[in-house]
């Protein structure tokens, strides 16, 4: 039987994040990127989303590596709990500054002993029976790497997140003569980054944003306080050049934006003039036309620095009336409402917003339509697999690759958990797997479908009534008058008169399970929680938690 390359998505198809990617051949694995998302309103309590590895159970021993695009939450993000869960690789690869942002995150995770390895652009090695080389492209972060992945069958290519940006502000363009040798050489499969399959032209550059950053301060009397993504070194470092250029001081405000930045000028890929950057607790020590905040929270995250400051809760910094509040980002699907929440707050505290709808303040860090086009002509793959985009994006890029000549039956439009199969005689999708998502909540992974989510989504909301009652052990009997506790029900909290008659339903449950000589607490319990259930929605078309809570003396 010919040998199969099989390419395995666990993340990133039919959605914005957590992107994930197994490559296998010869019974060996290789892992690209384990990335995670955040939350989406419906998660209550849930802190990350991450994929779900349950593929890779028991197959520690066949991963050769893993390997890293770059330091953006939404591919490496996962990574402390892929190796609780799965093992530690026998290497894990990136470019610098990936390596410094994700030894940080390990060490956080008491997992400092990882075998990070910063493996430079254009250098090959063998990894089983796997080639790996990087290819330096352009993004929003510095060290942003494409994956050649190399097998007897041929070549795989991830670009991970990229743009044909001609002018970055490192100076570092991505390698388009490595991009063109590499369609010389035969690409077999292509896995590009769809994002962007929706926009039309080329992204602006990330250089253009510098300018216009400089043009939005220079037009603010008061505070200024920026808010973008804590990874995207090269924004920070526009708005600390901004700052400069008018002599206001800088505060970092938010911890992943003080550790990424302070990895990146460990590293030389960032910097300040001596003197620019203040602590936060110092801000106040500065007249407010002298200020510019660079602060996390550009998505409304809930506990980010920029939503607590539209709380009105955060340590440092307080927002009134003069503040500009600079939106150097766009929300990411899903997170336009925790976004609009926070703007509307901030125009009640008083203060300005501008976004990138108001300034070219934002570029992305995705090439749009042409720059794709492009991507597909240099490389000239046999085969095509649209990754990292939601299913209309993948559509959309699956008909840009038919566009330039890829024959549209070598076009596979996936889905997490369905590995597309490559053989001497072609490509096909196999046999499904299983994919989907693990929650972290605190400390803990937990199932999506976990009673504990429905219960929260429950009390959320239809609320809760508890049902508190002491029973003799001996009899059955009541020991002492029950108690009724309603939370989030205002018509029953406020109705004394409808507690009293769930007061006296539970008596009467009670008294009948006595009478009948019902000993068991769990059956006395359920009949107690149905009774009352059917009495609440009788009366109040309310289905809210019921909770018995009975002891016995």
């Amino acid at each position: 039987m010919a040998e199969k390359l099989r390419i395995l998505p666990l993340g990133g198809l039919g959605e914005i994040g957590k992107n994930m990617c197994v490559v296998e051949y010869e019974g060996r694995l290789l892992v690209i990127d384990t990335g995670l998302m955040f939350p989406t309103p419906d998660m209550l309590g849930i802190d990350l989303v991450l994929p779900d590895f349950t593929a890779l159970k028991g197959r520690a021993d066949d991963i050769e590596a893993v390997v890293l695009t770059h330091g953006h939450e939404d591919h490496v993000g996962a990574l402390p709990w892929f190796i609780r869960e799965i093992g530690m690789p026998p290497v894990i690869y990136g470019g610098t500054l990936t390596v410094g942002m994700v030894r940080s995150k390990l060490d956080e995770h008491k997992l400092g002993d990882a075998p990070l390895v910063d493996l430079p652009a254009g250098e090959i090695v063998q990894a089983g029976p796997f080639t790996i080389e990087l290819v330096h492209l352009a993004h929003s972060i510095p060290d942003m790497r494409g994956v050649i992945v190399g097998t007897d069958l041929g070549s795989i290519f991830f670009t991970g997140d990229y743009k044909f940006d001609q002018t970055p502000v490192d100076g570092r363009p991505a390698d388009i003569a490595r991009l063109a040798r590499l369609g010389d050489e035969g690409l077999l499969l292509l896995c590009g980054d769809s994002t962007n399959a929706d926009r039309s032209g080329i992204a602006p550059s990330e250089s253009s944003v510098g300018p216009a950053l400089l043009e939005a301060f220079s037009r603010c009397r008061g505070r200024i306080i920026v808010t973008s993504f804590a990874s995207n070194i090269h924004r920070v470092q526009q708005v600390i050049d901004a700052a400069a250029a008018l002599d206001r001081k800088v505060a970092l405000v938010g911890r992943s934006m003080r550790k990424n930045f302070n990895i990146a000028s460990n590293l030389g890929l960032a910097g300040a003039p001596e003197g620019l950057l203040i602590q936060p607790r110092e801000i106040e020590d500065y007249p407010d036309e002298k200020v510019v905040v660079m602060s996390t929270g550009s998505q409304g995250e809930p506990f980010s620095a920029l939503r607590r400051m539209a709380n009105s809760d955060h340590r440092d910094v307080e927002l009134h009336s003069g503040d500009t509040v600079i939106f150097s980002a766009t929300p990411v699907p899903g997170n336009e409402r925790a976004v609009n929440e926070t703007i509307d707050r901030i125009y009640e505290l008083g203060a300005s917003v501008l976004t990138a709808k108001d300034a070219p303040i934002h570029a992305s860090g995705h090439g749009s339509r042409e720059e794709m086009k492009m991507m597909l002509n240099l490389t000239r793959p046999r085969y095509v697999l649209p990754v990292h985009g939601d299913h209309q994006r993948i559509r959309l890029h699956a008909e840009l690759a038919e566009e330039v000549g890829v024959p549209p039956e070598n076009v596979f439009k996936g889905r997490n958990g369905l590995p597309l199969e490559i053989d001497k005689r072609g490509a096909s999708f196999g046999e499904e797997q299983h994919s989907g998502v693990i929650l972290v909540d605190g400390i803990d992974l937990a199932d999506p479908n976990d009673a504990s989510l429905r219960d929260r989504r429950t009390i959320s909301s239809e609320g809760i009534c508890i049902l508190v009652a002491t029973i003799a052990s001996d009899d059955g009997e009541l020991v002492v008058d029950p108690e009724v506790i309603a939370r989030g029900i205002s018509s029953l909290e406020e109705d004394s008169r409808l507690l009293d008659e769930i007061a006296e339903l539970v008596e009467d449950s009670l008294a009948d399970s006595a009478d009948a000589g019902v000993k068991d607490l769990d059956l006395i319990q359920t009949d107690l929680h149905d009774r009352v259930a059917s009495f609440i929605h009788k009366r109040l078309k309310r289905r809210p938690m019921i909770v018995p809570v009975i002891t016995e003396v």
